[in-house]
């Protein structure tokens, strides 16, 4: 299964791209797709969202994982946040792929062990886990971590969806 991770930013959008091939995470790509504060939003979230088509059309992943807002300063930067987030995802569906979104909590917690780690921990983790020679930049290690959460996490969906109901039949959501 080959995921697409995504850190979304209205100025950066951290991605990576790995390989679930059994229990191994194999590292794929990474990067992020840049966009300049002085040009206008609608352009920016339009760099964005191309810029993931792009991705897509390179590397057709199964799967998209995203993080989920979890801070802003300010109304203003959340609400910009969220529609560079809207874009992103809309590249996904528009690719016909499935869209997972994972907290900062979550995402933490899969590639360290605990959710309330410091995020140098956090990239460190992501390079040993995938066997990069360097720590990857910021805003692509985030999104390799949000992959290799949604690796981890993948495993326990599919579980989930055989857990018994209370009438002893099988649920398949």
């Amino acid at each position: 299964m080959i995921i697409l991770g995504i850190d979304p930013g209205s100025r950066i959008t951290g991605y990576g791209v790995i390989r679930k091939d059994g229990n191994r995470l194999i590292h794929i790509d990474n990067g992020a797709i840049f966009t300049a504060s002085a040009t206008n939003l609608p352009d920016r979230l339009k760099k964005i969202y191309r810029g993931i088509t792009k991705i897509i059309e390179d590397y057709t992943p199964d799967t998209v994982a995203i993080e989920d807002i979890f801070f802003a300063e300010n109304v203003k930067s959340a609400l910009t946040l969220g529609q560079a987030r809207g874009s992103a995802i809309v590249a996904g569906v528009n690719a016909g792929l499935v869209v997972h979104e994972y907290s900062a909590l979550q995402v933490k917690k899969a590639v360290v062990g605990h959710g309330k780690a410091a995020k140098e921990q956090v990239q460190h983790m992501v390079k040993v886990l995938l066997n990069l020679p360097e720590i990857a930049q910021a805003d692509a290690s985030d999104a390799l971590a949000v992959a290799i959460c949604h690796a981890n996490s993948s495993n326990l969906k599919s579980l989930t969806a055989l857990i018994p109901t209370a009438k002893g039949r099988r649920s398949f959501r």
